[in-house]
Formats: structure tokens, sequence, C-alpha cells
């Protein structure tokens, strides 16, 4: 991956983005998509959209979402302790122990989850999941008046990890999911700024996903395109204890998940299948049965229904500070969507037997 690449995708997972408040990565992305688009517009609910050819054949999205999970402060104690409740899925196991930012309209605040100690709990407690309304966070300060001189009610707090090399083309980071799809749809743009077109390409960094999928409902209804695609993570399953029975074969560094299913338009699922062969793009191929919980989900029935699909990056870890994905998988995908996009024509037809 190209230098100027990786401090692209550092800038934008080690920026803060929890659901509901993704300004500051969206900032971000609107600076980066400046350089290869035509126009960029940003709606209310503060997706961002980059426009290539917007007179093209067929209208195509492309959708990467960039919120990441985190917390909310709900209330501070007497004595300065802040209780928080989730912003997206988070596995409370995790929780216990992390350093967290707390992002105020000053700056951000460190703070640090705590618990009961593990020496005063009973036998039957350490058994036991703590929840999250039975942790808390300790910014450091003395009262509760001095934490509200710090902090407020309904601040968004994030965990602190940033982008990290493992071994190889493997990296770690909080936000893969789904920063890196946000990642994927600016590269592609930058791959393609400068070939010919006969698509029109919008390509938005979408918000609020992990609540609902809320930013690609509204931003597929102002784009209507013909053709829609989600660029999500997708849960890799090369590590221990999975049962690939139920889960499937995916594996980090095999290149990008391409589906079929009921929320896949089929002829898109074949292009880019085709085409994957054709320009020997390594993929890996998943079935699902129903709805996925992506983006795509709500492109597909937006309007009078859109010709959906789904690619993914292989992710190990999925909802903690220390996802891992591969840079060669990313490197892939960009490749596979960016030669998708240059094949496109107003001739084709995705309407299913036709």
């Amino acid at each position: 991956m190209q230098e100027i690449s990786f401090q692209f995708l550092k800038q934008l997972v080690e920026a803060p983005s929890p659901s509901g408040f993704e300004q500051p990565v969206q900032k971000i992305v609107r600076e980066q998509m400046m350089k290869f688009v035509d126009e960029v517009k940003t709606d209310v609910h503060g997706n961002v959209i980059g426009i290539r050819n917007p007179r093209g054949s067929p209208r195509l999205m492309l959708a990467g979402h960039c919120d990441e999970i985190g917390f909310m402060i709900r209330y501070i104690d007497k004595d300065g302790f802040i209780f928080f409740s989730s912003i997206g899925g988070i596995d409370a196991h995790i929780v216990p122990g992390k350093r967290v930012r707390i992002h105020t309209r000053n700056g951000p605040v460190l703070g640090v989850v705590g618990k009961k100690p593990i020496h005063i709990m009973e036998r039957e407690e350490r058994k036991k999941v703590v929840k999250l309304s039975e942790q808390w966070i300790d910014i450091g300060v003395k009262d509760k008046k001095e934490a509200e001189k710090l902090v407020s009610v309904g601040d968004p707090i994030t965990f602190t990890e940033g982008l990290e090399r493992l071994q190889g083309e493997l990296v770690s980071s909080r936000g893969f999911d789904d920063k890196m799809g946000t990642f994927v749809v600016c590269e592609v743009l930058r791959e393609i700024v400068d070939k010919p077109l006969e698509a029109a390409v919008f390509a938005a960094s979408t918000v609020q996903e992990e609540v609902g999928l809320r930013g690609a409902r509204t931003a597929a209804y102002f784009i209507n395109p013909q053709v829609g695609i989600a660029v999500d993570v997708g849960v890799a399953s090369d590590f221990p204890e999975v049962d690939k029975k139920k889960e499937g074969e995916i594996r980090i560094g095999e290149g990008a998940i391409l589906y079929r299913g009921a929320n896949i338009n089929p002829k898109v699922a074949e292009l880019l299948m085709t085409i994957a062969q054709e320009e020997n793009i390594p993929y890996q191929l998943s079935g699902e049965a129903k709805a996925t919980p992506t983006d795509a989900n709500v492109i597909q029935i937006s309007r009078a229904g859109v010709a959906a699909g789904l690619v993914s990056v292989p992710l190990r870890y999925l909802h903690t500070p220390v996802e891992v994905l591969s840079l060669r998988d990313l490197e892939n995908v960009v490749k596979l969507l960016s030669t998708f996009v240059q094949r496109l024509n107003g001739k084709m037809s995705f309407i299913p037997g036709e």
C-alpha cells in the first residue's frame, strides 16, 4: 500500500466517529473526495457524497459507512464517576480496564473504565459478565462539580486504540468497521480520477449504520441509484473456536468477500465474480440467505428498488478495539470496485432473468 494511502487510512480510523457524531471523520472525507470528483455534497444527516460524471448511466452508488461503535455519558455521580451507555453493539466483556477518550466541545478528555476489582467480588460475581451499567469511567477528578467543568451528559466516548502494524500485511485498530469502507470508497475515486466513465458515480460516506442503517437509507433516496454497492467488513472465521459449519470459511489475506443471496442482485454478483476471475483478483464467497446487516439492506429497497451488491473485507474481532485486517485485501477490493465502475454502461440490464 502506498504510504500516502496508509496515512489516509490511519487518519480515518484514529478520528472519532461514534454514530451520530461523525463530523471529524466526515470533514477528512470531504477534503479527500474534493481532489477526485466533480462535486461533493453533504446532507442534513452528515452523509458525504462525492459525485463524478453525474449525467452518466447507470447511476451507481458506492457506500461505506464511517461511524464506529462507542459510548455516551448518561450520568455523573457526586464523586465525579461517569456512567455511560453504548452506541452500537458493544461486548461488555471487553470494556473494563480500557482507556477511553471523552470527546467534548473543548477537546478530548482521557479516562479509564473501572469496575469492582476481583479481590472483593463474590465467587458467583466472578462468573458473570459485568453489565455496562455496573461499570464507570474515572477521569481523575474529586467530585461531580469538577467533572462537569470538563465533560457533559451526552458527550460521545471512544476507545483510545489507533492503527498499529502487526506482522506482514496485517494491521490492527479500532474502527475498521467501517471507516475501512469509507477508505475504500475514497480510494476508488482516486483510482478512476483520470479514467473515462459511462456510469454516474455517487460515492457515499454514510453515517449511523451502527444504529440502524440510517444514513444509507436517506443517501440512497437522494441519489436514486440503479446499482448500489455497499462496502463493509465481513466476519473472518480463521481463528480458534469458530464453527465454520455455521459461519462459513472466510480467511484474512485471501481476498474480498463476495455474496450470494436475497440481499444481492444476481447480475451484480455475477459481474463482480467475472471481473475478479478475469483480473486475477482473489475473492471468497459467502452465502447470505436473508437481508444482510449492512447498508446493502436499505439500498436494495430504496424507492422502486436498486440492484444491490455487497463487497466486504475480512475482519477479525469485530466491534472490539483491536480489529484486524489485511492491507492486501484492502488493495484488492479497491482494484475490484475500480474495475467494476469502469465496466458499467447504460446498455446493461440488472433485471433478473433478462
